[in-house]
């Protein structure tokens, strides 16, 4: 689920934080910039691991901060296709059950992906896996569930040629032949965000399944 990612990079520090010794002026610097941030291919930073390396500080002309070349760990969030997690239900549709962490939330359970029998009850805003008993996947309850694929969004802002070409792709995949197949990552993307194309698509989101022995609400299994 965790791993160590390293990173090098440029690090500009504040005359103001000249008082403090370099490497803790570096790691304040370091996790101002990288903590809680999504970086592409790479997964959620969560924190500042170590200081490989810290290079001599350099002024620039007209600026009085230092630039330092630094090489460091982070602690990145970033768990593989097949291991398996525990979360809560933050809420339930009838496209399927939306999960979070206590530092992340863009998790998604599509109604494919639930046990065969699983139905969805509008009025209880749960799904139930029908069995010998009916056992409840109702919010805020505590779930285990596996990774079955992971999303990279790109974030970068985009200038007018490239929204209106992107534009005008999406209206020629909807007419001539009707051949249109839909993208199942998109989709999937405006489920996280409760549906319209307006909705910025998150930079990285995770798609679980429940439909193995163990997989479920927590409290099944104990």
């Amino acid at each position: 689920m965790f791993v160590l990612s390293k990173f090098s990079d440029l690090v500009r520090i504040e005359p103001s934080k000249f008082s403090q010794s370099t490497e803790e002026a570096v790691e304040d610097e370091i996790n101002a910039k990288y903590a809680n941030k999504v970086v592409q291919d790479v997964g959620l930073c969560l924190c500042l691991f170590d200081i490989l390396e810290v290079g001599d500080g350099l002024i620039r002309h007209g600026d009085g901060g230092a630039y330092i070349n630094t090489v460091f760990r982070l602690i990145v969030f970033r768990p593989f296709v097949g291991e398996v997690l525990v979360g809560w239900i933050s809420s339930c549709s009838e496209e399927g059950i939306r999960v979070r962490m206590d530092f992340f939330d863009d998790i998604f359970i599509p109604k494919e992906y639930l046990f065969e029998g699983c139905i969805f009850v509008p009025s209880e805003q749960a799904w139930i896996w029908r069995t010998e008993h009916d056992l409840y996947l109702d919010t805020n309850e505590k779930i285990r569930f596996k990774i079955e694929q992971e999303t990279f969004t790109d974030q970068s802002p985009q200038g007018p040629k490239n929204i209106l070409a992107e534009e005008g792709a999406g209206n020629n995949g909807n007419n001539g032949n009707g051949n249109n197949n839909g993208d199942e990552n998109a989709q999937q993307q405006m489920l996280l965000h409760g549906g319209g194309a307006q909705n910025l698509a998150p930079p990285y989101s995770l798609v679980g399944s429940c439909q193995t022995y163990g997989m479920g609400l927590v409290t099944w299994w104990d």
